[in-house]
């Protein structure tokens, strides 16, 4: 398992109820009914990936996260999952805002665009930034809201979010204790597990 989802497994607790949106091919949910023996189901809208979550074991509902999630109840979810989709959905600080309607929890993991080779990129050659993490052209990307570490975390003060655990890791998944120090820097990918506060 990725790093990253490795991470996000620590923060869910055993038996809960989990809903994962751009669900991919189910490889949390998978990992999470057969270690945690958690009740969940991803939202996926790729033909391909729900054909692979089907194939998994995992229950997934076809769904484009850009209508929102108004077909949820408040409160009926203990933790809402969305891993490297943040940034791709038209209205970030509305699906945040859903996320946490329907959830106690919600684990958000996004790209940093403040990372450092992001900026010397973009001040050497003048074009929008293509990495690993940011494979796309400018005019084919599905990315269209990149932020930095500094920007989601002023959006969840703005918004009332209380960060309860936050990681930031390199271009291989891992963390490195200089990210600690520039998150915003040094920090290719970066998770965030959130409630409201009360």
């Amino acid at each position: 398992m990725r790093t990253d989802l490795s991470i996000i497994q620590q923060w869910i607790q055993p038996n809960s109820q989990v809903l994962d949106l751009g669900c991919g091919e189910g490889q949390l949910l998978r990992y999470l009914q057969e270690h945690k023996n958690v009740r969940g189901y991803g939202l996926e809208i790729n033909p391909d990936k729900i054909t692979a979550c089907i194939a998994n074991g995992v229950n997934v509902v076809e769904q484009n996260l850009n209508d929102g999630l108004r077909n949820y109840k408040d409160n009926s979810i203990n933790t809402v999952i969305m891993t490297q989709a943040l940034q791709a959905v038209e209205r970030p600080d509305e699906l945040l805002d859903e996320m946490l309607r329907i959830g106690d929890e919600a684990i958000v993991t996004f790209p940093n665009f403040g990372h450092w080779r992001t900026r010397l990129y973009l001040a050497l050659k003048g074009r929008m930034p293509m990495s690993e993490t940011l494979p796309h052209a400018w005019y084919n990307t599905p990315n269209i809201h990149l932020c930095t570490v500094t920007d989601f975390e002023e959006l969840c003060v703005a918004k009332n979010i209380r960060i309860l655990s936050k990681t930031v890791l390199d271009d291989h998944h891992q963390e490195h204790w200089a990210i600690h120090f520039w998150p915003s820097l040094l920090g290719e990918i970066a998770i965030y597990h959130l409630t409201r506060r009360t």
